[in-house]
């Protein structure tokens, strides 16, 4: 089943805090996570990585479970599903979405996602799984804006409706629907 967590600025609100570690079936001591940095090529994008990672911190993952991955190789299935969530950062979605399709890992993300891993992508890594770029990740259709000052309505999401998430906005992925919820 898929588990997908899409937003501007991570798990910063503590609903959405609160749905990740809902979606994790183990003891938190145990979980594993792929911490993403790709996407962080500009300075400014850089400097928030740290508060990302305080993210999974925060969360009380252990430091020693959380690897940083910056796709500049390649990724099998097997080794990807050592790992219970992959968070992926923000930056540049372009850049992003060129090194998953270079490195061919689109199909290696989709197989661990649709067999229960748990995606949670921040800004860029929420674009970069939207309909918007054809050789992104394509978990939603819908092209999806993030930091954006209105949001869209809380709720399920309509099938091709572009979506606006707020930084206090999250769409919560699974196989029957989409749902916008802060």
């Amino acid at each position: 089943m898929k588990k997908i967590l899409l937003t501007s600025t991570g798990l910063d609100n503590i609903k959405i805090k609160e749905q990740f570690l809902e979606l994790l079936k183990k003891d938190i001591n145990k979980v594993k996570a792929l911490f993403i940095t790709t996407a962080a090529v500009e300075p400014d994008a850089i400097m928030v990585l740290p508060l990302c990672l305080e993210d999974l911190l925060n969360c009380n993952i252990l430091k020693e479970n959380i690897t940083v991955y910056d796709m500049h190789k390649a990724l099998s299935i097997t080794e990807l599903k050592k790992y219970d969530v992959m968070y992926v950062c923000g930056g540049s979605t372009d850049y992003l979405v060129d090194r998953i399709k270079e490195l061919d890992l689109s199909s290696v993300i989709n197989q661990y996602v649709n067999e229960g891993g748990i995606y949670i992508g921040v800004s860029a890594g929420s674009v970069a799984a939207s309909g918007e770029y054809k050789d992104g990740l394509r978990f939603i259709e819908n092209v999806i804006d993030v930091h954006c000052e209105q949001g869209t309505e809380n709720g399920v999401v309509n099938s091709q409706d572009a979506i606006y998430l707020t930084d206090n906005q999250a769409i919560y992925i699974t196989d029957e629907q989409s749902i916008i919820f802060e």
